[in-house]
C-alpha cells in the first residue's frame, strides 16, 4: 500500500513532492523528516523507480524498533524525472519549505553535481545512492555518497580477470556520449583500468542514450574484435548493444560498472548477455540478513504490481542510507525542534563523517576522505538468466 500510495501521488504531482514514506501517510509533528529526491523517470529509471520501497522497508524497522530519540522517522518525496534542474527545485523545497533534516539521493552522477552546491548552500546533508563518478563530492561540506566510485569498483573486477584467467588480453570501449557518469565511464574509467591491467585497448565508439541503432557502432568493433567489450551507459543500451554484437558475430565479453547494475539484466539481455561481469556493493544471496530485505523487497514489489520485483544494489543503498541517518540523529541526539534545524543538520553531518564499520545491509561500511562510502566489492557474472557472484573484494581501509 505504501508504495502505490507514492505512485499515486507522483502521478497527480511530479513536482509537488507531498507524499510521505513510512507506515502511514499523514505527517506528525512528532516525526522526525527526511527528504527524498526520487528519480520516477529519466536514463536510469530502471534502477531508480523501486529505490522508495527499499526505503519503506527501513522506515518500517526503525519505527517499530522504537523509532529515533522518541520520535517516528518519515521521509518526504519530490520525483525529480532524473533531471538536474528538477533536483535543485526539489531540494530546495524539501529543504526551505518541508524542512527536512537531511536528504535521501538524488540518484544520478549529473543530480548529483548540482545537488552537493545546493545542499551546501541550504547547510543539508545529501546522500546519493548511485552516483559513482570518481570524486565527485570530495570537496563537499555537506554532500556525500553511498556509493564506492566507479575507478574503485571496476579495478576489482579487472583484478578478478587476472585471478581468474578470463580472457582480456584486448578490450574496446563503448559509451553513451550524451550522459555525465556514462561519458565518464568512456572517456576515463574503463580505458585507463584496462590498459594499467595489461589490456590493449584497441578502440572506443560513442552513441547517444536514446540511439535505437547501434548496428554502425557495432561494426566498427567487429571489424577489430577483442576479448572485451567496456560499457558505459544505462542498462538499455547495454541490452541493445550485447544483441546487435551477437547479430553481427562479435563474440566479446561485455564488462561494465555498475551503470547496467540492473538485478534482471540478465534475463533482460538473454542467451546473448551471458559472461557479462560488474561489480557490485550488493548480493542478494550473500547472507541470512540480504535474502530477508530481498525477499520483503520482492514482497512489497509484487504488492505494488512494480515491473521489477528484485532488489538492486542501489535498493539496498537507500535501505542504509535511511539506516545511517536514524543512527546519526541518535548520535547528535536530534530532537526535531525547528529552531535547532540548521544546528541539527550539521550534528547529523559530523556524526556520519565519524561513523566506523557500521553494521549496514551491504556490509561493514564507513566514509573515505573523498565522502564516498568504503564498501565490500562483489564480482557478478550474468550465467542462465541470473547473476552469479565470481568474486568477492574486501572494503579499503
Amino acid at each position: 500500500m505504501k508504495a502505490k500510495h507514492a505512485q499515486f501521488c507522483r502521478a497527480f504531482a511530479l513536482a509537488a513532492g507531498l507524499c510521505a514514506g513510512g507506515s502511514g501517510s499523514v505527517l506528525a509533528q512528532d516525526a522526525l523528516l527526511l527528504g527524498f529526491l526520487t528519480s520516477q523517470s529519466g536514463p536510469f529509471v530502471s534502477l531508480a523507480r523501486t529505490n522508495e520501497v527499499a526505503a519503506d522497508i527501513a522506515i518500517d524497522e526503525i519505527n517499530a524498533a522504537g523509532g529515533v530519540n522518541g520520535k517516528r522517522l518519515r521521509y518526504i518525496a519530490f520525483d525529480t524525472a532524473g533531471n538536474p534542474g528538477q533536483t535543485v527545485v526539489g531540494l530546495r523545497k524539501l529543504a526551505e519549505d518541508d524542512k527536512v533534516l537531511a536528504m535521501i539521493g538524488p540518484l544520478s552522477s549529473s543530480q548529483v553535481t548540482v545537488a552537493s552546491a545546493a545542499g551546501d548552500r541550504a547547510g543539508v546533508v545529501t546522500m546519493s545512492m548511485a552516483s559513482s563518478a570518481p570524486k565527485l563530492v570530495a570537496a563537499s561540506k555537506y554532500a556525500m555518497r553511498n556509493t564506492s566510485d566507479e575507478g574503485y569498483m571496476f579495478e576489482r573486477l579487472m583484478r578478478t580477470l587476472k585471478s581468474k584467467k578470463i580472457a582480456s588480453a584486448t578490450g574496446a570501449v563503448a559509451f553513451a556520449n550524451d550522459d555525465t557518469i556514462s561519458r565518464t565511464m568512456g572517456e576515463k574509467v574503463l580505458p585507463a583500468l584496462m590498459k594499467k591491467a595489461g589490456v590493449d585497448v584497441k578502440l572506443s565508439v560513442d552513441f547517444k542514450m536514446a540511439a535505437f541503432d547501434l548496428s554502425a557502432q557495432v561494426a566498427q568493433l567487429k571489424a577489430t574484435p577483442t576479448d572485451l567489450v567496456g560499457i558505459g551507459a544505462n542498462p538499455e543500451s547495454a541490452i541493445k548493444l550485447v544483441q546487435e554484437m551477437r547479430r553481427q558475430g562479435h563474440r566479446g565479453r561485455l564488462v561494465a560498472g555498475t551503470t547496467i547494475a540492473d538485478p534482471d539484466l540478465p534475463a533482460r539481455m538473454g542467451k546473448e548477455g551471458e559472461g557479462t561481469i560488474i561489480p557490485s556493493t550488493f548480493f542478494a544471496d550473500l547472507n541470512d540478513r540480504t535474502k530477508r530485505f530481498a525477499a520483503e523487497f520482492t514482497r512489497r514489489a509484487k504488492a505494488a504490481n512494480l515491473e521489477r520485483t528484485q532488489a538492486s544494489q542501489f535498493d539496498a543503498s537507500t535501505y542504509d542510507i535511511v539506516q545511517y541517518y536514524a543512527w546519526a540523529m541518535k548520535e547528535a541526539k536530534v530532537t526535531g525542534d525547528p529552531k535547532r534545524l540548521a544546528e541539527e543538520r550539521t550534528a547529523i553531518r559530523a556524526a556520519l563523517g565519524r561513523m566506523k564499520g557500521f553494521p549496514a545491509l551491504e556490509g561493514a561500511i564507513s566514509f573515505g576522505a573523498d565522502n564516498d562510502a568504503l564498501k565490500p566489492i562483489y564480482i557478478i557474472e550474468a550465467r542462465k538468466g541470473k547473476w552469479a557472484l565470481l568474486d568477492t573484494h574486501s572494503a579499503s581501509n
